[in-house]
């Protein structure tokens, strides 16, 4: 059952399905093609400030699949139809929770290369970039999943979603781009330990608010 609903959820957000996940990736990437152009050529400019641009645009790429992440199976009581089937709501959510980060983590953690090109990045802050966003990216997602429940219910929730993530994902995209500014990796461990408890945490935080806005 846990299988089928992965599958099924994957083909909710994945973009080879028709989920349109392939739109975070595309503003992540137009966002490092533009910002050259913002402050001009100058190579030392870009490697200083690039590492930043990348962690700006993975944030607000993060933002783009809130909208549909519980909403809509909220109106068509898929959740009640799943929990009929025995699934509570933390199963659920935490499948979903899997299924998001898959949809937008790795394609985003791949086209960084790309990212990294255009904006001047060398080597090692390449490195870090990349070990970053695979510390950074899950709690991302942990934070939209729980956001998107809670505002599922409401009439602009839409809207709600990204001004309530940017303030609570400033943790992550502070000591990430601290990470490259210092070239520190020991920064990396606050990420990936913000992460980890975000992960741990959005499972039972999102089958609650789904609970509750049932009820409403």
């Amino acid at each position: 059952m846990i299988g089928a609903l992965l599958k099924r959820d994957l083909g909710k957000f994945f973009p080879f399905a028709g989920g349109g996940a392939a739109l975070p990736v595309v503003f992540f990437v137009a966002v490092a093609m533009l910002y050259p152009f913002a402050v001009g050529p100058d190579q030392d400019l870009l490697g200083r400030t690039g590492g930043g641009v990348v962690w700006i645009a993975a944030l607000l790429a993060a933002i783009l699949p809130l909208e549909k992440l519980v909403a809509q199976d909220i109106e068509l009581g898929t959740f009640d139809q799943l929990r009929l089937r025995g699934l509570t709501e933390e199963i659920m959510m935490a499948v979903r929770l899997l299924a998001h980060w898959l949809s937008f983590g790795p394609p985003l953690i791949l086209a960084a290369f790309p990212a990294a090109a255009l904006l001047a990045l060398d080597g090692p802050s390449l490195h870090l970039l990349l070990l970053g966003l695979l510390a950074g990216t899950p709690g991302l997602a942990a934070i939209g999943l729980i956001i998107a429940a809670l505002t599922a219910s409401l009439r602009a929730g839409a809207a709600l979603s990204g001004l309530m993530l940017i303030p609570l994902a400033l943790p992550i995209l502070i000591f990430g781009a601290g990470a490259l500014a210092r070239q520190d990796q020991a920064s990396l461990g606050f990420v990936a330990a913000i992460s980890l408890g975000l992960v741990a945490i959005a499972p039972f935080a999102a089958g609650a608010a789904i609970r509750a806005a049932r009820e409403i």
